[in-house]
């Protein structure tokens, strides 16, 4: 079953929309909505030139020479997805992706991560996808002719809160893209709340908390200096994006940042005041 309310999570349309499966006596236009699908999945939503289309394998899924998982295995091990998803991204970011991509939820825990790491450095590129579309999982899950699908909002897919709401880090609704839509990029996303292990808020995917991303310089200590939860009261942890570099520092206006305060109580109406007057959005107001 989903948990919370998908339309506000931004997993409604995975829970609206069936899995693509191949059956037997499909038209040639099923067949393209399923190349389509696996694609998309695959890749991570991210937009497919006609010149970079997996051609020979295409035809070949078409005449039934290769099966929808094998389908995906040849797209996981072109040049096309390792450009996009291994060479050009830091080693735990790739893992994690292709748990996003392949099993369509994310890592359960370091040892996991760490499994598919050791992959790499022995067996190379090529085994480690293996390892996903070859495992009890993928073949449990999706069998030979189910186009994988984003499954790690549902309380089945995962064993903890933990890896339940690292799903949410992960996808951010249907339309959003692996890279481009994510302001982490190639950088790992999990790495820290993975090995710790950290579960993160849920934050509806509508607002600006769905592209924030805790900076490097955010502060990590639990009170302001000078002060102690005993003599204030609560602190706040506020999250802020959307700050515009034209209105902070006269640069372009496309440029966006992220800041983190932590704010006493007594403090968090001014604070909020200053938030809103430079421009920025505030993502989460959390207790600390």
């Amino acid at each position: 079953m989903a948990f919370g309310p998908a339309s506000r999570l931004g997993v409604s349309l995975f829970d609206e929309t069936p899995p693509v499966e191949w059956v037997l006596g499909q038209s040639q236009e099923d067949f393209e909505t399923i190349i389509r699908a696996v694609y998309r999945q695959v890749l991570g939503n991210a937009y497919v030139m006609e010149s970079e289309r997996l051609t020979v394998a295409e035809s070949q899924f078409k005449s039934g020479d290769l099966s929808v998982r094998e389908f995906v295995r040849a797209v996981a091990k072109s040049d096309l997805y390792c450009s996009r998803f291994f060479t050009s991204c830091a080693r735990y970011r790739a893992i994690e992706l292709n748990f996003r991509h392949l099993l369509g939820r994310p890592p359960l825990d370091l040892e996991e991560m760490r499994g598919h790491s050791t992959i790499l450095d022995t067996q190379g590129f090529a085994a480690d996808i293996d390892s996903y579309i070859d495992s009890d999982e993928y073949q449990n899950t999706f069998g030979e002719n189910i186009v994988p699908y984003i499954r790690g909002y549902k309380s089945e897919a995962c064993t903890s809160m933990v890896q339940f709401t690292h799903t949410f880090e992960l996808v951010r609704g249907a339309s959003s893209s692996s890279l481009k839509g994510d302001l982490s990029g190639t950088s790992p996303k999990l790495n820290s709340l993975v090995i710790n292990p950290t579960a993160t808020a849920v934050i509806p995917s509508s607002g600006a908390g769905s592209t924030f991303r805790t900076p490097a310089d955010a502060p990590s200590r639990r009170t302001p200096l000078g002060t102690s939860v005993s003599s204030i009261g609560n602190v706040y942890r506020i999250e802020v994006t959307g700050y515009r570099a034209k209105t902070v520092n006269k640069v372009s206006q496309f440029r966006r940042s992220n800041k983190v305060y932590l704010v006493p109580a007594e403090q968090l109406s001014a604070q909020f005041q200053r938030i809103h007057a430079q421009g920025g959005v505030i993502s989460s107001v959390t207790v600390v």
